[in-house]
């Protein structure tokens, strides 16, 4: 029935999905933001990229199914990106805690600007990444989330958790061998490398 709409017509259909979504959203979303994002400043850049994605996808004609989700994809996606960009190190394991080789997320992910295949396939490692966290036992994943990508010292962990340093140094090692390994074979899988 849209494909019989004239141009016009499905433009204002659109602007007002996206106006309805927006309204809905906003205030859970800004709030799902700064929970990660304490500068109120990115947080709203942060907002407005996610909403400028959704405008583009509709433009695209790819309708979100499920509008809530989708934005809370996008934006976990777009926080770790911002803090990819602000810490100057790698998440992934650094040589000096693990000998044998690191797995860098940077060297896996293509440039956000790298066009529709890089972006689905950025979309397809970070539902990875998120399935391979939720796999983890917490008190790894929390170590993991925590140094990588909240850019915490593990001293500061150390205090927080009442754990020694040396522990939250094993169950990190123990998580990045675990998201080695499945982001390998997913960056793999999409690649055929």
């Amino acid at each position: 029935m849209e494909q019989a709409l004239p141009p016009m017509a499905r433009i204002e259909e659109q602007d007002s999905l996206i106006a309805e979504i927006v309204q809905r959203e906003r205030g859970r979303l800004r709030g799902y933001i700064r929970r990660s994002v304490a500068d109120a400043g990115e947080a709203e850049d942060i907002l407005q990229d996610i909403f400028f994605e959704l405008v583009q996808t509709y433009r695209m004609m790819k309708p979100v199914e499920q509008a809530g989700a989708w934005l809370y994809r996008v934006a976990r996606n777009r926080i770790i990106d911002f803090f990819r960009k602000k810490r100057p190190e790698t998440a992934g394991v650094r040589a000096d805690e693990e000998p044998d080789g690191i797995l860098l997320l940077e060297e896996l992910l293509p440039s956000p600007e790298g066009g529709p295949d890089a972006q689905y396939f950025r979309t397809i490692f970070f539902e990875a990444l998120d399935a391979a966290l939720d796999e983890l036992p917490a008190s790894q994943r929390d170590i993991f989330v925590g140094h990588e990508l909240e850019g915490k010292a593990f001293e500061q962990l150390a205090e927080e958790t009442g754990l020694n340093v040396n522990t939250l140094m094993s169950r990190k090692r123990a998580a990045v061998l675990h998201l080695r390994e499945r982001l390998r074979s997913i960056h793999e899988d999409f690649l055929g490398r």
